[in-house]
């Protein structure tokens, strides 16, 4: 299996429209009564939040990546 690099906001984003299903499933079901528009706030606010999520680790992984880059450099540089 081919590595790859973890990705939270896909994986908040992933598990809360997983809950969406599971709460129209319960309704089908007739475990409980949801109304239809009980969802669209766990959906839009979740994946907002998947979007802030990956924002921030991209971000996190820019910056981890630049000063990987600035040590690299110095360390090649060296004395003369």
């Amino acid at each position: 299996m081919l590595r790859h690099d973890f990705q939270p906001g896909k994986l908040v984003a992933g598990f809360f429209l997983a809950l969406a299903g599971v709460i129209y499933a319960g309704d089908a079901g007739g475990a409980w009564e949801t109304p239809w528009f009980a969802v669209i706030p766990v959906v839009v606010g979740w994946l907002c939040l998947a979007g802030a999520v990956g924002f921030l680790t991209g971000r996190a992984r820019r910056r981890r990546g630049a000063g990987r880059r600035e040590a690299d450099n110095a360390g090649a540089a060296g004395p003369n």
